[in-house]
């Protein structure tokens, strides 16, 4: 197995504008997330850009990033697109794809993602989940939630499902986390089909790759990581860098 880390970003973000150079504890948002993919060790690092400005902050940083078209309709078909221009022979059969605007994942939890794809031969599209931060999640239709068949262990299990409504009974809820880690053929699969009934009703693409028949893993971390969605996110994500310089 040869995995690339590719972290998609760009600054059009309707919630937050510019959100990728957004100043956190004095680095951009997007230089902490490269930070923390190389400390995974899990294979090399790219920003899949979709604006100069970011290509400049990376490599201003010392990162490694390639511009991508700006109007590329999701994160997926912007990896899918960097990957061609940075491994065009197909040498890394492993992707992961790492969302641009969670500054302190931990590094675990990437190597976890890439781990299952490893350990899992029938895996197609490895992901992340942690329990609940409290009942309200539940119905909270903000908080993405999988539905798992359990590995013996507790420490990873099958998605069977993944949802934004209200989950009953008793048992832990999951917390979907947005890391993906696809198979090359599987991420080529994914991104050249149409968006499915079930992705257009819950507004959630993974969905399209389980109509597909993709299998889908995830691994279970200790806790989601903060991920910077609007100006509340972003001063709690400031708040969290200075009591941990």
């Amino acid at each position: 197995m040869n995995p690339i880390i590719l972290i998609p970003a760009r600054m059009a973000a309707t919630r937050l504008p510019d959100k990728p150079l957004a100043d956190i504890g004095g680095l951009p948002m997007i230089v902490r997330v490269l930070r923390q993919a190389e400390k995974a060790g899990v294979g090399p690092v790219v920003v899949a850009a979709g604006d100069r400005e970011i290509v400049e902050a990376v490599e201003a940083a010392g990162g490694r990033a390639v511009l991508t078209d700006p109007d590329l309709p999701s994160g997926s078909d912007r990896i899918l697109a960097a990957l061609a221009a940075v491994d065009p022979a197909g040498a890394h059969d492993v992707v992961i794809n790492l969302q641009g605007d969670m500054p302190f994942v931990e590094a675990g939890v990437i190597a976890a993602c890439a781990g299952l794809l490893a350990r899992e031969a029938g895996c197609d599209v490895a992901t992340v989940v942690a329990a609940e931060a409290s009942p309200d999640d539940r119905a909270n239709p903000d908080v993405v939630k999988a539905v798992l068949a359990m590995a013996a262990d507790g420490a990873s299990g099958r998605a069977l499902y993944f949802t934004r409504s209200t989950l009953y009974g008793d048992g832990p809820v999951w917390r979907h986390v947005g890391i993906y880690g696809y198979r090359r053929a599987a991420l080529e699969r994914f991104t050249a089909a149409p968006p499915s009934p079930l992705e257009r009703r819950e507004k959630l693409e993974q969905l399209r790759g389980l109509e597909m028949g993709l299998s889908y893993w995830a691994a279970v971390a200790d806790a989601a990581p903060i991920s910077v969605d609007n100006p509340a996110d972003l001063k709690e994500a400031r708040a969290f860098a200075k009591a941990n310089p």
